[in-house]
């Protein structure tokens, strides 16, 4: 199965935060024709706070963040309404999916929605997916579709991640970089600061979605949505927006969702002889290379490793909570404090 992720943004599916009934009635065609060429297409769609606020005369995002929660509630029904319609249309069926970080959090839950997805295509239908702003708050939300949508990609063990967005992909001074072999500081600094009237993230959240699929493997494409046949077109092989290729090396399906999907909860600093254990002979973390540990977290939860200069090493799924580990001096332990299986380097950058 030849699964593909598209992300759309509310910039193109809602501009102004108007509704384009008529581009989505595009987007559904162009997917239903791409999968007559043996491709099973996974959407992410923004635009429900775009709809809602619309619908209800708001011209810009409230500060009340439960009214804000309702609006998204009011307009997820106009945005599947849409989706519904256009994909009745030419006789298909699709199925909405709302999720949050705390659904990528739990390995179970993980393994459950990438079960679901696979079972909606495997009976054509097709998933169009959305995080759940009515429930979301700071700590569970993903903040832009951009990272879900790559999440999404590695969660389904996508070949591509598609990203559709209102410019022709990543710019230097106003041309088109065509291909990006590594995502690094001097590409983040091209991204650019935009208006959120009615939008989240922008072209930094892209890329650093973009930084999370090719690490996971999977060729990610940044182009303008608005052009015709735009996902038929791309998978044709033309050369269409900035195309970000995948890492040659990548760590397998576990250590993926440790340094994606698992939010850090607090950070463990270690002396030099723990860091060169750990970054060079392959050892896990053990007790006696702790030298302070901050934040709240408590066993299994995963944690930054930092050395004392505040450099980060990487993440991993801690064996004791913060007030075992703020103890230390007075316990013995048992086990690891990170085991290595469970433990992920920082990609450099």
């Amino acid at each position: 199965m030849k699964k593909i992720v598209v992300k759309i943004g509310s910039s193109i599916i809602a501009p102004g935060g108007s509704l384009d009934s008529s581009l989505i009635n595009a987007i559904v065609k162009d997917v239903l024709r791409v999968e007559k060429k043996g491709f099973k297409i996974i959407l992410v769609s923004s635009g429900a706070i775009a709809c809602g606020l619309n619908a209800l005369g708001h011209k810009r995002k409230p500060n009340d963040i439960h009214y804000l929660m309702a609006i998204s509630s009011f307009g997820q029904i106009a945005l599947m309404d849409v989706f519904n319609d256009k994909f009745k249309k030419y006789k298909r069926r699709c199925a909405q999916i709302l999720l949050t970080w705390d659904d990528f959090d739990s390995r179970k839950r993980f393994i459950n929605i990438r079960k679901t997805i696979d079972k909606l295509l495997s009976i054509d239908i097709i998933p169009v997916i959305n995080e759940n702003d009515v429930v979301s708050y700071e700590e569970i939300r993903f903040g832009d579709n951009d990272h879900l949508s790559a999440l999404v990609a590695d969660l389904t063990g996508a070949e591509q991640l598609i990203v559709l967005s209102d410019v022709e992909g990543l710019l230097k001074e106003e041309k088109l970089v065509r291909e990006v072999s590594r995502i690094d500081s001097d590409i983040l600094s091209l991204a650019r600061e935009e208006d959120k009237t009615h939008t989240t993230g922008g072209m930094l959240t892209k890329l650093q979605a973009a930084k999370v699929a090719v690490s996971s493997g999977i060729k990610t494409i940044i182009a303008y949505g608005r052009n015709k046949e735009v996902i038929y077109r791309i998978l044709q092989g033309e050369r269409i927006g900035t195309l970000f290729l995948p890492s040659g090396i990548r760590d397998k399906a576990r250590k993926r969702w440790i340094a994606f999907c698992k939010k850090p909860k607090g950070t463990i600093f270690i002396d030099q002889g723990a860091k060169d254990a750990l970054m060079n002979r392959g050892r896990s973390l053990l007790g006696v290379g702790i030298v302070k540990v901050e934040g709240s977290f408590k066993k299994s939860d995963a944690v930054l490793i930092s050395d004392t200069e505040g450099i980060i090493l990487g993440s991993g799924l801690v064996n004791y909570s913060f007030e075992e580990l703020k103890g230390k001096k007075q316990k013995k332990f048992e086990k690891e404090v990170v085991h290595r299986d469970d433990f992920v380097k920082s990609s450099p950058s």
